[in-house]
């Protein structure tokens, strides 16, 4: 049997760690010698501890020759991937020419490294890597990344600066056509699941304006179309908000938002239009409200008609602030998200 003498000191340290150690393999050595040091025998000691004799008496001599400190030491022999050298190679290559599927992943690495690896291998080194299999996201070809961020820098932040300490009211300001067509989604599901396609292509509009800190929705509607006299309406509906503070209006280059009857209008109420830069629908706030309607009541659901289609529509944008309150406020954040000038090389 091996003897070892504890000081008190020593029994407090190993009560302590037993329990605030932040890896669980040292909690359970100390929890091993915290018992041998209130002279629990060992074979109990290995029944509480879930150790075996040969486990004990290994943690016992480390702790006779390094005490608590040794005892701390965790040395799990862990394989090292070949591919490791190659790491920042493929890296880089893969940031350059990102693969559409594993398999192409695993030719590749093949092609540069000489090493030939599994599927399921080459998986977890991608993962490794960070990176994930992500749907490929659309940007405007003739957007500019440049004007883009001096527009936000410049003319967006500082009107929501005002926005957020009560200054002024910054809406985001967008139209919607909802068509009466099939919105296929994705469900979980046993085998696959057919949505029935409603006749004819009916279409309600909505122009809304979204408050960029309250996520109040101010809308105006239609089976028809959306034209200037429509935002004139909505202009309207804004002044008669009273709000007190001057307003300000985040809309697209969309020809009827910037004819001369909406310019004038919007002089006479006193409403600042301040208009994107070309193709930047990245920077409107109100793009991802509409996305989370059709996802919420249009993906995958059947309509037989267009008047309870149009009504999901209406009653989903009514519960932007109730129901809806929570999922839009962590979705409306006023993060942006920007692009720089890379030219994307297929492999």
């Amino acid at each position: 049997m091996i003897h070892i003498e504890f000081t008190e000191e020593e029994k407090r340290a190993l009560n302590y760690e037993r329990y605030h150690h932040p890896h669980p393999y040292v909690q359970r050595k100390m929890e091993v010698l915290w018992l041998k040091s209130n002279r629990v025998p060992h074979q109990e000691i290995c029944r509480l501890a879930d150790v075996s004799p040969h486990t004990l008496c290994d943690y016992l001599r480390d702790y006779q020759s390094g005490r608590i400190e040794k005892l701390k030491e965790v040395s799990f022999y862990r394989p090292t991937s070949e591919l490791e050298e190659h790491r920042e190679r493929l890296e880089d290559y893969f940031r350059q020419h990102p693969p559409a599927t594993i398999k192409e992943a695993a030719a590749k690495i093949k092609e540069l490294t000489g090493i030939e690896r599994k599927e399921t291998q080459v998986r977890a080194f991608l993962k490794s890597l960070g990176m994930k299999c992500r749907k490929v996201g659309m940007l405007p070809a003739k957007a500019d990344p440049d004007v883009q961020a001096a527009f936000k820098i410049e003319q967006l932040e500082p009107r929501l600066e005002e926005a957020k300490v009560g200054k002024r009211a910054v809406f985001f300001v967008d139209a919607a056509h909802f068509v009466l067509a099939p919105f296929l989604g994705f469900l979980w599901c046993f085998e696959r699941v057919f949505v029935k396609a409603p006749a004819g292509r009916q279409r309600f509009n909505v122009l809304g304006a979204l408050n960029a800190i309250t996520h109040e929705l101010i809308t105006v509607t239609n089976d028809t179309y959306i034209n200037a006299d429509s935002v004139c309406q909505l202009l309207l509906k804004l002044a008669e908000l009273n709000l007190g503070v001057p307003i300000t209006l985040i809309l697209d280059n969309a020809r009827y938002q910037k004819c001369a009857l909406v310019l004038a209008t919007a002089k006479s109420l006193n409403i600042e239009l301040l208009f994107l830069p070309a193709y930047s629908p990245n920077l409107n706030l109100i793009e991802r409200l509409w996305k989370f309607v059709k996802k919420q009541c249009l993906y995958s659901i059947y309509y037989p008609d267009f008047a309870s289609f149009k009504a999901a529509i209406i009653e989903c944008l009514s519960q932007t602030h109730t129901t809806h309150k929570s999922a839009l406020d962590s979705l409306l954040t006023l993060n942006f998200q920007t692009f720089k000038k890379v030219q994307f090389v297929p492999a």
